[in-house]
């Protein structure tokens, strides 16, 4: 379990080195944040890097824990990657702009944090499990913390678990 604890603490050091390279390096002076207004194009195109092969490899390379419930998460909170809050905010999970811990958030736009691309939202996903899940060691565990803290549906979990069973039934 030791061993378990050191990995932990070092990917959160990781985690949190590369948010401050990230911040440092291609963060736009706050002034020039600009959240567009009515004139903004609810058609913007998706990061033509983006697919769910390269969602669900990047999750990994980024350390994501219970990444079948994270990858649900995204499918579930995005309307299968087809919403304005992840076509204009590169949000893949309905994130709000955190206050309390670090954040790859560029600002808030249509009531959702919004990022420079879909892998900063990943990275912000990492930094949310790093300062709020990281004791939590089963999927059981976890859905019943996305239950109590995350979801406003009721119904949330149950959804999450239906895509779940759905994905991995696609794999076999």
């Amino acid at each position: 379990m030791e061993n378990k604890k050191e990995w932990d603490a070092i990917m959160l050091i990781a985690l949190l080195v590369l948010f401050v390279v990230y911040h440092f390096v291609t963060r736009k002076p706050r002034e020039e944040i600009i959240v567009p207004g009515p004139q903004e194009k609810d058609t913007m195109k998706i990061d033509s890097s983006f697919n769910e092969k390269a969602l669900i490899r990047y999750m990994d390379e980024v350390g994501i824990r219970f990444a079948d419930i994270v990858y649900a998460q995204a499918v579930l909170e995005t309307g299968s990657f087809r919403s304005k809050v992840f076509r204009v905010n590169n949000n893949l999970f309905g994130m709000k702009v955190a206050k309390s811990r670090p954040t790859t958030a560029l600002g808030l736009r249509r009531g959702h944090a919004f990022y420079k691309d879909w892998r900063m939202s990943v990275v912000d996903y990492a930094l949310f499990q790093s300062a709020y899940t990281r004791k939590i060691r089963t999927e059981e565990g976890y859905y019943k913390y996305l239950s109590r803290n995350y979801a406003t549906d009721v119904t949330y979990v149950n959804k999450l678990r239906m895509i779940v069973n759905k994905s991995k039934m696609a794999r076999r």
